[in-house]
């Protein structure tokens, strides 16, 4: 089950800052992941390293029929013959010289028995018996997966030649996933926000998503999760059809990047502890139900080459090398995921210099939870981006609104019969309009009209970072947009990858102060600054009334199991003195927030 060499992988960031990821980091053995969303984003950056390689290109035009699929595969077959030509040639690199080799090996974690016996590789006497090690360890190099990200939630069919929706076969999620099944990848792909059962009922047509003769997954499904119901109820769905989750993907609900999906209060630690404590259920439950599946198909299941059960790993606002062994030691998890920070590595992600010099000097108020998408959910920003500016200045000329060039996010049909983005210049000119005309007091008019423009086109301004850092687009017409952890605030230098990788294995010196909050305290705070928000907002339906309440009592009984594992002894660099003060003050903070609302709730009544 474990074909990886390092403790952790870099997640998908954006549409466009881990694109390329697999290029740079995977001929080093690390496992990343790219998004499947922006297929034309896909074409644009296959054309420039194409070129770059010596690669033949031949353009997949955007009518072109199931392009959308073609692309994605044509996209992913160049990454992995890109990755092969390097791999081959690090391979083909001799020892004891300065190298992508030496620095493949010198990556490795010091656990690691690949690490280990290239150790005693280097003590050893030239001869027969260091040539032999000297083989065996070139064999066993191998690069890092290209993994693939969908959103499934993201789910729009898109309109034909004639102006008629094409068939359900085309949708955005089944395309893309067409297109990573058609691809010869032996990776995996993470299923992302959310349930999508007719994405889950399409993915039957795939056999590389089942098991072949010798026991092997070609293609290893992944999903991301929030809370234990969701990956029982997801996981069993897909077992009935004889899909198996290669890996569960556990994310902090806020003290992550992009966009944010709040739980109802339960922190990270917490999440954690029942997966700990349930995780074999998710074998007992699943098996039976996929060994069925391959009965009825008349398949062979062959047990003896199957694991115990899925992986489970997390991610979201991890900092230093304490906090990942915790969470590798204390609470079992597989590997962690290590985003945000990778946005300051050149060497690892594709970010224009000015956004990047932008997230170099970022204090926590330059990071903040904006309302920014179309899709109505939280978003993780950064202030003063391209994607800001050109966002304000329209608001300033009277031009509120983005040319939906792509048509992603469309969503709201409140103006017309085909579906438009909230962050377009035809809806937000309507939806204005409509404001104008509304007898309400003058503050609560421009309140609403904040929120109107505030909407940004971010399916095409999260890809064009990656775009004016390639040379592809120019920065003023291609106005980039990021959306990093609120975690990026503690790591303030360009680093490299050796840097970054020495600091998740706590080798040498920490790129993040001592003062730095643990990881499990800042996420409390964030969640306490979420439900303050909540309660300033909220409409005092019962079933807003009884969300607060619950995220409350899920949020005190979170607040007491921190301060149980702050009474334990901490790892190496894990600030776990900062727990019990954040707490304190934080409960104290719940406490006056919670009185608020009831007052406002009696009041109301």
């Amino acid at each position: 089950m474990k074909n990886y060499y390092h403790f952790f992988y870099i997640p998908v960031m954006g549409i466009g800052h881990s694109v390329d990821t697999p290029i740079r980091v995977a001929p080093l053995g690390i496992n990343s992941v790219i998004s499947l969303v922006d297929d034309i984003l896909l074409e644009k950056i296959r054309k420039y390293y194409s070129n770059k390689n010596g690669i033949p290109y031949t353009s997949i035009p955007a009518n072109e029929e199931d392009g959308r699929a073609k692309r994605i595969t044509a996209y992913l077959e160049m990454i992995k013959e890109i990755i092969r030509v390097k791999m081959e040639a690090i391979r083909n690199q001799p020892f004891f010289a300065v190298n992508d080799k030496r620095k493949y090996f010198e990556l490795l974690p010091e656990e690691s028995l690949l690490k280990k016996v290239y150790n005693k590789f280097l003590k050893m006497k030239a001869g027969p018996e260091r040539d032999a090690l000297e083989r065996d360890l070139t064999r066993q190099m191998q690069p890092g997966s290209i993994d693939v990200n969908i959103m499934v939630r993201l789910d729009r069919i898109p309109l034909g030649k004639n102006g008629n929706p094409l068939g359900d076969e085309f949708s955005d999620a089944k395309t893309a996933l067409r297109g990573y099944a058609d691809s010869s990848l032996s990776s995996s792909i993470v299923l992302s926000s959310g349930i999508n059962q007719r994405l889950f009922e399409y993915m039957t047509n795939f056999r590389d998503f089942y098991r072949d003769k010798m026991g092997e997954i070609k293609k290893k499904i992944i999903l991301k999760v929030s809370d234990f119901r969701s990956a029982f109820i997801q996981g069993k769905y897909l077992a009935k059809k004889g899909l198996e989750i290669y890996e569960f993907r556990i994310e902090s609900g806020l003290n992550c990047g992009g966009h944010a999906f709040p739980s109802n209060g339960i922190l990270l630690s917490t999440l954690l502890h029942e997966f700990k404590e349930r995780r074999e259920q998710l074998i007992n439950e699943f098996k039976p139900l996929i060994k069925r599946y391959y009965k009825k198909m008349g398949r062979e299941y062959p047990e003896s080459a199957i694991p115990k059960g899925p992986l489970v790993t997390v991610q979201g606002g991890i900092g230093t090398h304490g906090e990942e062994r915790r969470l590798r030691e204390d609470f079992g998890m597989d590997l962690a995921g290590w985003a945000s920070a990778f946005l300051l590595v050149p060497e690892a992600t594709c970010v224009d210099e000015s956004t990047r010099e932008l997230l170099r000097t970022a204090g926590k108020d330059d990071l903040y939870l904006s309302d920014v998408s179309p899709l109505g959910i939280p978003f993780n920003n950064l202030r003063n981006t391209g994607s800001e500016i050109c966002t304000r200045k329209r608001v300033e000329e009277n031009k509120p609104g983005s040319p939906c060039m792509q048509g992603i996010l469309v969503s709201s049909t409140k103006f017309t019969k085909k579906p438009i983005c909230l962050a377009s210049r035809q809806y937000q000119k309507m939806e204005l309009e409509e404001i104008d005309k509304m007898d309400l007091p003058v503050g609560k008019k421009e309140k609403l009209r904040a929120g109107v423009v505030e909407k940004t086109c971010i399916c095409v301004h999260l890809g064009n970072g990656a775009l004016v850092a390639l040379g592809i687009a120019r920065e003023e017409e291609a106005p980039p947009c990021i959306c990093p952890g609120p975690n990026i605030a503690w790591f303030n230098k360009i680093y490299t990858l050796k840097e970054m990788v020495d600091h998740i294995y706590g080798r040498g010196p920490s790129l993040v102060p001592p003062e730095r909050p643990h990881m499990f305290a800042q996420e409390i705070i964030i969640y306490v600054d979420y439900f303050e928000k909540q309660v300033e907002s909220l409409d005092y339906t019962p079933k807003k009334i009884k969300l607060l309440q619950e995220i409350n009592k899920n949020l005190g009984a979170g607040m007491d199991f921190c301060l149980d594992i702050a009474k334990q002894k901490p790892y190496q660099g894990e600030n776990l003195a900062s727990i019990n003060p954040c707490v304190e003050k934080q409960r104290a903070r719940l406490r006056a927030i919670f009185a608020d609302f009831k007052m406002k709730i009696q009041d109301n009544l």
